[in-house]
């Protein structure tokens, strides 16, 4: 099945530390300019509502569905556009960091818990239990979340791939030092090499999304986040970055073109070989 290509918005936003109200503003702001600029889809970052790892969560988190998924939802349908966002999410006495899917309708279409939680954040957060596609014109996506897609922990997008996800979409907070030299060594080279992996594998698309700004709390205070967002195609070829810097706000589009769903097809077949399996 051929899928038209179709524009998609990284939208590296500023994030607050426990200002939902500011942050999910920006948020809204920036779907509105993804729609005008005439994306389909809109990624937004990791934890957009209170900012990843802050403090304010153990009393600001809020349930999924809830206010802050339907403030993004309102957006959503005001504007007929998707839109990928992270979210910190209460359920019972537990928090996640959660993201959602959202469709044009407003409709809660996937729902992901992170589940490659870093270490230093497991006494906030609680680890996910959920992976999931959706079927859409946009062809079949998935969601998960920054660190889901680290090199030690590529099971999950692969899993999404055998699911049949055609494009991943991934919320993230990319933080270096405060003193970081970026000059000296480009940031990314990470999420290149993992993101190239899975697009080699699987012919899909991966974007990341991080957001921009100074972490004002938690275990990482004092760091910054510096956009640096991509957009990876088939075959490992970078379709877009966003630019870098705690100030580099803003909207960057690209073009994605899906390939055909390869769950249990021929993508699969094409990684299983690469592992020197020939079958029977």
């Amino acid at each position: 099945m051929n899928i038209a290509g179709h524009k998609v918005g990284m939208a590296q936003v500023l994030v607050e530390g426990g200002q939902p109200q500011a942050n999910l503003d920006r948020a809204a702001e920036a779907i509105q300019q993804a729609a005008g600029q005439g994306c389909r889809l809109v990624v937004l970052p990791e934890c957009l509502d209170l900012g990843w790892t802050d403090p304010s969560a153990r009393d600001l988190a809020q349930p999924i569905p809830g206010p802050h998924v339907e403030r993004l939802a309102r957006a959503a349908r005001e504007h007929q556009i998707y839109v990928a966002a992270g979210l910190v999410e209460r359920s019972g006495d537990r928090i996640y960091n959660a993201a959602v899917l959202i469709g044009p309708g407003g409709e809660l279409l996937l729902h992901h818990r992170k589940i490659n939680e870093l270490d230093i954040a497991l006494d906030l957060y609680t680890v996910g239990n959920r992976l999931g596609v959706v079927e859409t014109e946009l062809g079949t996506l998935g969601l998960n979340i920054c660190a889901d897609n680290f090199g030690d922990s590529l099971a999950i997008g692969h899993v999404l791939a055998r699911m049949g996800a055609q494009v991943i979409l991934s919320p993230s907070a990319w933080a270096v030092d405060a003193d970081y030299d970026n000059e000296r060594e480009p940031y990314g080279q990470l999420w290149r090499d993992s993101y190239t992996e899975l697009a080699r594998l699987y012919d899909l698309t991966v974007i990341g999304v991080s957001n921009v700004g100074p972490i004002t709390g938690g275990p990482w205070q004092g760091r910054k986040c510096i956009g640096c967002s991509l957009a990876m195609g088939p075959g490992g070829e970078i379709l877009a970055q966003g630019p870098y810097g705690e100030d580099a706000s803003g909207l960057t589009c690209v073009e994605v073109r899906p390939r055909p769903s390869i769950g249990g097809g021929t993508g699969v077949a094409t990684a299983l070989r690469a592992r020197g399996y020939r079958g029977a």
